[in-house]
């Protein structure tokens, strides 16, 4: 059968930078960082003090008091996320067909904050003291069920979970849900929020974070000789995929198409990239393939590029595996230098940020670049941002466990 096309008409984001989209791009675009001191909990015994927190979140203008008691953190990003992704799309819920309506949102952990809460509890007090909540609130999929129960949406739904690359497979699966006709609307991406005592010690203890806590705003250094590991982030990235020749017969916004995605498996350690990028390249291929375009067609990448020493060279590696002479043609955007890394939340924001460059042209800067490590030699965009003809655009996401997926966003 014919492969129907998909197209973003609706973003929303919960960012450390805010969360609204307009004003969130125009930051990024001018290089503000949203990495700052941990507030929320006492971070005495932590080496890793910081963090792209929302400090002042208080379920936003779209969850009441009610909301915020039912949902764990990352659920409440989810929904907050995807309701300004559907009023920005324009659409009529109650009109929909709910069937043809479907939510797909992933995440790496889930409700972390609300596990720790509730052992705390179990443990002092005794399992008969448990919360009747807790189970509800915790699963990685209660993001994606309580936005199909707002909407009444009955279509597809269910949530991704391969780590930092859980909202990037979310996409992909939305992607290939209305090629297929299963669905003809799926709001989706990913949330999460893991700065908590237990999140950020585990990571801590991995050695994975960075500590430059003296100085959050430049502590995330894709790419740069200096860096130290990621600082961790939360918030959410969502978009309503519709089917084209329906978004374009109601007069829809349309951002961007997503054309491709690739995924592949490391299949080496659970951790630790492959150090030559072999499976983030070959993801790259077959997400180029799917679009049916050449590696010369794109102009712009959204590299994962965390800020680990291991990880941001073997991306580069691969991308200069995928797109050889030319990919000295790239603005490649590593954007966690402003955000921090979202964990599976991170290819929701980075997706959306992918999908305004294709839109806009505009290619947000990679910060803190100022000592490039040994071959990393591409334009970066490094300290500003710049503007290009973005036909076609990449995201890359990977996760733990070798999990690679790309993405590929074209103009409309």
């Amino acid at each position: 059968m014919e492969r129907r096309r998909a197209v973003i008409t609706g973003l929303g984001w919960a960012t450390s930078l805010g969360n609204d989209v307009d004003e969130v791009w125009a930051k990024l675009l001018a290089g503000a960082s949203g990495i700052v001191p941990i507030k929320r909990w006492d971070t005495s015994q932590h080496t890793s003090k910081i963090a792209g927190e929302l400090t002042d979140w208080d379920g936003g203008p779209h969850l009441d008091h009610q909301d915020l008691r039912r949902l764990d953190r990352f659920a409440q990003f989810a929904v907050s996320a995807s309701i300004d992704a559907v009023n920005d799309s324009g659409i009529d819920p109650e009109a929909e067909d709910p069937w043809q309506c479907g939510v797909i949102i992933g995440s790496g952990i889930g409700g972390m904050e609300e596990f720790e809460s509730g052992h705390a509890r179990v443990m002092e007090k005794g399992p008969k003291r448990a919360s009747p909540f807790l189970i509800p609130k915790l699963m990685i999929n209660a993001g994606s069920a309580n936005v199909s129960i707002r909407y009444g949406f009955k279509g597809v739904n269910y949530s991704t979970v391969t780590a930092c690359a859980a909202a990037g497979h979310a996409i992909s699966d939305a992607l290939r849900a209305i090629q297929y006709g299963e669905a003809d609307l799926v709001v989706t991406g990913g949330s999460e929020a893991a700065v908590t005592p237990l999140g950020v010690g585990c990571f801590m203890t991995m050695r994975a974070l960075s500590t430059r806590n003296d100085d959050p705003a430049h502590a995330s250094r894709p790419f740069d000789k200096d860096r130290d590991g990621f600082v961790i982030a939360e918030g959410a990235g969502v978009m309503v995929l519709e089917e084209y020749e329906r978004a374009k017969a109601r007069g829809a916004k349309i951002y961007a198409e997503v054309c491709g995605a690739g995924m592949t498996g490391d299949g080496g350690h659970i951790t630790a990239p492959d150090e030559n990028g072999t499976g983030a390249a070959e993801a790259m291929r077959r997400a180029l393939k799917s679009a049916g375009i050449s590696e010369t067609d794109v102009q712009h990448v959204n590299p994962h590029a965390t800020s680990t020493p291991l990880g941001d060279m073997a991306e580069h590696r691969a991308i200069k595996a995928v797109f050889g002479d030319h990919s000295k043609n790239l603005a490649i955007s590593a954007t966690k230098s402003m955000t921090g890394h979202l964990l599976g939340a991170s290819g929701g924001i980075e997706a959306i940020m992918a999908a305004l460059a294709v839109s806009t042209g505009d290619c947000p800067p990679t910060m803190n670049l100022e000592n490039p490590d040994d071959g990393c030699d591409l334009n970066y965009c490094a300290g500003a941002a710049q503007h290009h003809d973005v036909k076609y655009a990449m995201c890359n996401n990977f996760g733990f466990g070798g999990h690679n997926i790309s993405l590929v966003f074209g103009k409309v």
